[in-house]
């Protein structure tokens, strides 16, 4: 049902952002600690994080700098890691593009895997309505604080943080929770085991590499499926049509 009014949609859409930022708050103290370890200034570090606003592309650059890798490749692979964020805004133009610049450059920055998972079913479905801008900007917003602010708490408490809680384990399992939901056909399905079979294969390219790959041949894979599922749709309806011309007087 759509929701009346756009305090009621940007709330609505706080309160389902919330039970996802137990899964952040790991990844982002992971990054204030890596930081901090690298040398770099608390400063330095809340600039960076507020110019990647990608964790995982931040983590990586990060582990770059630690390896002593040139700037240019350091560069290239966060580009890499960060063009999921291109087939992302490609799906979500069609519902935001109407919006003037003062919204859609402030979301476009904001836009994360965990809004854009909890958004776009609902974007597609329509169940929004035409607040539906107010919602993802509560997903976004909401998203963005909990990043900034748990990167801050790793610059300032990781050093206090047993490495014994192992704090990164909590990264893949807040994503699984965001896949999980979202499978609801059987291309997705292929595209889910397609990406997470090569990502497994290709954890070892470089420069974080198997990431694309992977998120490549997710895609293909759920194109694929997609368009024999349409086939078979289509093949059958022709039959059908066919064997009611035949039986007609």
């Amino acid at each position: 049902m759509p929701y009346p009014t756009r305090t009621q949609a940007f709330w609505a859409g706080v309160r389902t952002l919330i039970p996802l930022t137990p899964g952040v708050v790991p990844f982002g103290l992971v990054a204030g600690v890596m930081a901090i370890d690298l040398g770099m200034s608390p400063g330095m570090t809340m600039a960076m994080t507020l110019l990647f606003y990608s964790g995982s592309a931040q983590m990586a650059a990060l582990q770059l700098l630690q390896n002593g890798v040139l700037p240019l490749a350091i560069v290239l692979t966060a580009l890499i890691i960060n063009l999921r964020f291109v087939m992302y805004s490609a799906s979500l133009a069609p519902f935001l593009h109407h919006l003037p610049r003062r919204w859609t450059w402030p979301l476009s920055y904001m836009l994360s895997d965990q809004s854009y998972a909890i958004c776009i079913l609902k974007l597609s479905s329509g169940e929004l309505g035409r607040f539906a801008h107010f919602y993802y900007a509560g997903t976004a917003l909401t998203m963005w604080l909990s990043w900034q602010i748990s990167v801050l708490a790793g610059v300032y408490l990781g050093a206090s943080i047993p490495g014994s809680w192992s704090l990164s384990f909590a990264i893949p399992l807040s994503f699984l929770a965001i896949l999980v939901p979202s499978i609801r056909t059987a291309a997705s399905l292929g595209a889910a085991v397609v990406g997470g079979v090569v990502a497994v294969l290709a954890i070892d390219m470089p420069y974080n590499l198997g990431l694309v790959t992977a998120s490549i041949a997710g895609i293909v894979a759920g194109v694929l499926i997609e368009n024999a599922r349409r086939g078979a749709q289509a093949a059958t309806a022709a039959t059908a049509a066919s064997v009611s011309e035949r039986e007609a007087p």
